[in-house]
């Protein structure tokens, strides 16, 4: 790689670095709301020292005449996240004198809205604590959403090419557009937020509660200021995050186009359709089958199925209860749905649901041409062809985010976890929704009690999975690194 295109890619590095330093003035006016000065010194020191790397990096300037080819924006994409996260772990590692690892750990879910955790004892930490890690997911989803709109295009992994609209045309020319977009983006997101804050204050929370519930649950990052997450609040907070963990996984792209005029363009998408399809359908059937196993009446079955179905397929990770107790059925129906995501383009994790919808779309098409070998049948999806490109993309994708998974779990069992505990974290890290199943790290626990190389292993997997796996993968290819 040339040197003015690594002198670029600090440049912008850096400029992430100094955003964050300021970012972290937001923790710091929390903890002078509450009158807790005693871990100020922590963010202080941590900015200064994120500022200071930041400043390096910018004050050689930007190389003139020199511009990123679609190959540097992979190389940056996935150095930018790991050196976010990197000086991003300082407050932690100062403000609960935890190791270095932990610290990256509880950073990497955090930007990468995994939700997973190392902390416990969070009903009693500190206001700037909880918010630094509730303003880190919502970061991360604003920051997954416009390299989604940026990136993955260039990298045919098969997502933003199908979700075109009349009105907004996001394929090719999604990059010379890119600035407008992200206002657009950006606009919408903090917008949400809002309405999330509001909701969660008219449902029973407080200030400091209701707006890192509302980034945390916007973002579908997981991350509560309780240990018992949303079960520590009302009923009605509940609802409100189903409502908005749902917006979260949908397209940004199609509310961006919603808001240039095209009024029809979320509900006439498939997509969507199928997504709110599979979450009502699973949700009535599973509650059904939970009332009558339980005591619970009818209506709170609803509420904590729902909550539950919505909280896992979103990879937001909240909880309400420890659906690991519902017994074996309930297990494999959550470990199953593990897998799903949301929709592409959205801040959620997971295969997402187009992929499914294509798969299904390319098999009933092979069915057909079983039945009718001398016809021609059109494979379509979202009122678009399907072309080999897309296709193979969708395939190879898929393949290698089973086998990151598969080589993930079988490296956690090797350090000594449990099968069950190696296979759901393996899952539930590329997956990025948080809790696994088990004892271990169901949602009554953590992952505290992993060795650290299981923690560096895992939150490799959650960069993997955020980034789609392929934007990292590429940079391991030979023929990236040449000329």
């Amino acid at each position: 790689m040339a040197l003015p295109t690594l002198r670029i890619i600090g440049f912008i590095l850096g400029i992430f670095l100094i955003t964050l330093a300021v970012s972290m003035v937001v923790p710091m006016l929390a903890l002078l709301a509450f009158e807790r000065t005693d871990d100020l010194t922590a963010f202080i020191w941590a900015s200064l020292i994120t500022f200071g790397s930041g400043l390096a990096l910018v004050l050689p300037g930007r190389p003139r005449n020199t511009n990123l080819r679609p190959r540097d924006m992979y190389f940056l994409t996935t150095v930018s996240w790991l050196t976010v996260c990197c000086f991003a772990a300082l407050p932690m590692m100062l403000i609960h004198h935890i190791s270095y690892t932990d610290a990256f750990f509880e950073t990497m879910s955090g930007i990468t809205t995994t939700g997973a955790t190392v902390i416990s004892g969070l009903d009693a930490a500190s206001p700037g604590f909880l918010m630094w890690r509730s303003l880190l997911t919502w970061l991360g989803g604003i920051g997954f959403i416009g390299m989604a709109v940026a990136i993955l295009p260039l990298l045919r992994v098969g997502g933003m090419r199908l979700f075109k609209t009349e009105s907004s045309d996001w394929s090719e020319k999604v990059m010379p557009r890119s600035h407008m977009a992200g206002k657009y983006l950006i606009v919408i997101y903090l917008a949400i937020t809002l309405l999330a804050f509001i909701a969660f204050r008219l449902a029973g929370m407080d200030n400091f509660d209701a707006i890192n519930h509302a980034m945390s649950t916007v973002a579908t990052g997981g991350y509560s200021t309780s240990d018992a997450s949303l079960g520590q609040f009302s009923n009605a907070s509940h609802w409100v995050a189903i409502v908005f963990m749902i917006i979260g996984s949908l397209p940004f792209t199609l509310y961006v186009a919603t808001a240039r005029g095209n009024r029809g363009a979320l509900w006439r998408d498939e997509q969507v359709r199928g997504f709110l399809l599979l979450l009502t359908t699973t949700s009535l059937l599973f509650s059904a089958w939970y009332w009558l196993k339980h005591d619970d009446s009818l209506l709170d079955s609803l509420r904590i199925v729902t909550f539950s179905v919505v909280s896992v397929v979103t990879t937001t990770g909240f909880a309400v209860d420890d659906y690991t107790q519902w017994g074996g059925f309930a297990v494999m129906v959550f470990f199953y749905l593990t897998f799903i995501g949301g929709c592409s383009g959205s801040t959620s994790g997971g295969l997402k649901m187009f992929r499914f919808q294509v798969a299904y779309a390319l098999l009933r098409a092979n069915l057909q041409q079983l039945v009718h070998p001398r016809a021609v049948i059109r494979q379509q999806y979202n009122r678009h062809n399907l072309d080999e490109e897309i296709v193979r993309s969708i395939l190879t994708f898929s393949f290698f985010f089973t086998m990151t998974i598969g080589v993930l779990a079988l490296s956690l069992a090797l350090l000594g976890l449990d099968p069950l505990t190696a296979l759901t974290a393996a899952a539930s890290a590329v997956c990025n929704v948080g809790p696994g199943l088990g004892p271990v790290i169901g949602p009554a626990g953590t992952y505290q009690s992993l060795p650290d190389a299981a923690k560096w292993l895992l939150s490799a997997g959650m960069l993997l999975g955020r980034l789609e796996i392929i934007t990292v993968l590429v940079l391991l290819t030979p023929a990236f690194w040449r000329h």
